[in-house]
């Protein structure tokens, strides 16, 4: 019987000549239908070998089958979701979404040559990244900008540029790690520098910077202060500000450095949250040089800033490291898209991240009730977060849509095969319409309504 089995299976070529499978090539090509072929026709034959009632599928059973692998292996793991969680800058849903703008300068970049290292009036090469550039330091006051592709990478470079086999001092209780694991004690240690731990978790004072300075014999490159990020410490705590960093990195004659992680541009005072320390504060201050993200309360694609002292910058965009972590045409398109609205005032009307964070609780509550009046729920009274180690703490106000019903993880779970991600709460699948995008709503209403009519 078993053998008997086995022989009816067809063959490779037999199958290919199937009329379904031949319109399966025009989608999937070919190669990868003979793989999906010879994939789908060996797990039968397994099946059979250790199955002794096991019948063979047929024709029809094997084409849905070779389709499944075939999507299966074609899906990608990178797809845009609907944000429902009320976390506007979610590091596992990527972060800012771009505006309109960024969005089509990328599109008119990725699709024609462009000018990435040409000058049109010379006819010549020309410095890549000139023009953003530019606008960093005309949005922040800057004396000089480098952009490269992540805030750690940013780190990195400036301290094997600047520090390497010297000393780079550090309070100890900024020795943090974020999200993914990365931790500024490692980053300093691979960068092939002295991490010089000044102070305890909770308390350092600047006397601990000038002792650690003179008894490392003048051999400190750089003074550096890191954003706490994701977390605050209260209570008996102090660390010396930022001015204060600075005028002992004078005395002494050694730069300072300001990781703010973030970066803002933007007063987080004016909506209702705590002042978040601005680009702008850091440079007033005297900062040698100021790092900083382009994916979080900047709103743009992933990407590192570093400003400050033109000599330092250029320094560092002389460095070997620079080419291997340097942005590319599409995050300079994207980036300078989205410095314009800065520079044009129009962040808070065209950047999703700051539409987010300026949207008033009226807003939130039409938007909420009109689900509630298409799909059922109940409107609650929440908080929405900053998220992506921005303002650690800080919520604003919302109105969010419970959901209750028999099982809320299974309708969490639907709910993420239809590529919306929600939050728990209470026993309740909770919505907040705060991180929704606007023209999601009616698609977010319309998978709503198909779950929910077949749970009840």
């Amino acid at each position: 019987m078993k053998n008997e089995h086995l022989r009816s299976l067809p063959s490779v070529d037999k199958l290919l000549n199937v009329k379904d499978i031949q319109i399966l090539e025009g989608s999937f090509g070919r190669p990868l239908v003979t793989e999906a072929v010879r994939n789908v026709l060996k797990i039968e034959r397994e099946n059979l070998l250790q199955c002794n009632s096991a019948q063979g599928s047929t024709y029809n059973e094997l084409a849905i089958k070779i389709e499944e692998w075939l999507q299966t292996e074609t899906s990608l793991t990178l797809q845009p979701v609907i944000n429902a969680t009320g976390v506007i800058l979610h590091t596992n849903l990527g972060r800012a979404p771009l505006s309109k703008e960024a969005q089509e300068a990328i599109l008119t970049i990725s699709k024609d040559y462009n000018t990435l290292e040409y000058d049109l009036d010379l006819g010549q090469r020309g410095p890549r990244g000139a023009d953003v550039d530019n606008l960093i330091c005309r949005t922040t006051g800057a004396e000089a900008a480098l952009v490269v592709n992540n805030n750690a990478a940013a780190v990195v470079l400036i301290l094997k540029a600047l520090a390497e086999r010297r000393g780079v001092v550090i309070s100890r209780g900024q020795l943090v790690e974020i999200g993914g694991g990365f931790r500024i004690p490692d980053v300093i240690k691979q960068s092939e520098v002295n991490l010089v731990e000044v102070g305890t978790t909770n308390r350092t004072h600047p006397h601990d910077y000038h002792q650690a300075i003179r008894e490392q014999h003048n051999n400190v490159a750089l003074i550096m202060r890191a954003h706490h990020s994701n977390y605050n410490i209260v209570g008996f705590a102090t660390e010396p500000n930022l001015q204060e960093l600075v005028s002992i990195g004078l005395e002494h004659n050694v730069p300072v450095l300001d990781d703010l992680g973030s970066g803002t541009l933007l007063d987080t005072s004016t909506f209702g949250l705590t002042h978040e320390p601005t680009v702008q504060d850091s440079l007033n201050a005297g900062a040698s040089l100021v790092c900083f993200s382009a994916d979080k309360l900047l709103g743009g694609p992933q990407a590192g800033i570093i400003i400050g002292n033109k000599h330092l910058v250029n320094t560092l965009r002389n460095h070997p490291l620079a080419r291997a972590i340097r942005a590319d045409k599409l995050c300079i398109a994207a980036l300078s898209a989205t410095l314009l609205h800065y520079i044009k005032d129009e962040a808070t009307e065209k950047i999703p991240v700051w539409q987010m964070i300026a949207m008033d609780i009226g807003t939130i509550k039409t938007r909420a009730q009109r689900v509630v009046n298409q799909v059922g729920g109940t409107l609650l009274s929440g908080l929405s977060t900053i998220g992506g180690g921005s303002l650690p703490g800080e919520t604003l106000p919302t109105i969010l849509v419970g959901l209750r019903v028999e099982s809320s993880e299974q309708l969490a779970q639907d709910m993420r095969n239809n590529k919306i991600i929600v939050r728990i709460q209470d026993n309740q699948v909770m919505l907040d319409l705060r991180t929704v995008l606007p023209h999601h709503d009616d698609k977010l209403i319309s998978i709503l309504n198909d779950l929910l009519s077949v749970c009840v």
